[in-house]
């Protein structure tokens, strides 16, 4: 899942997924959102759904994609777990949590 989120298309992508909710997003709009070739988009949004952080659903004839909500906060519970499990004593796990999340905007 970082690995997918590791490249600046695919996040600006999930970002977008995230921000639009359950409605979810057409590949149509999101190209043309963020200018995105039809190919190119394909690429990045198979690599999205292949790492589990969004779905695809066919309505009619457009497809839409929406984050895996459950996956995002799936993630940001490992994270928060394994990186904050350790946090300095006067650090606490929310805050910690916090500036994870943060980080990860």
């Amino acid at each position: 899942m970082l690995a997918a989120l590791a490249q600046d298309t695919r996040l600006s992508i999930f970002k977008l997924l995230v921000q639009a909710g359950t409605e979810g997003v057409a590949a149509g709009e999101i190209a043309e959102r963020l200018g995105v070739p039809g190919a190119t988009l394909s690429f990045h949004l198979k690599n999205l759904t292949h790492a589990g952080l969004a779905v695809q659903r066919q309505q009619s004839r457009f497809i839409y994609y929406t984050a895996d909500f459950d996956a995002m906060n799936g993630l940001l519970a490992y994270l928060t777990d394994q990186c904050c499990s350790e946090s300095s004593p006067t650090e606490s796990p929310s805050s910690c949590a916090t500036s994870l999340a943060c980080a990860l905007k």
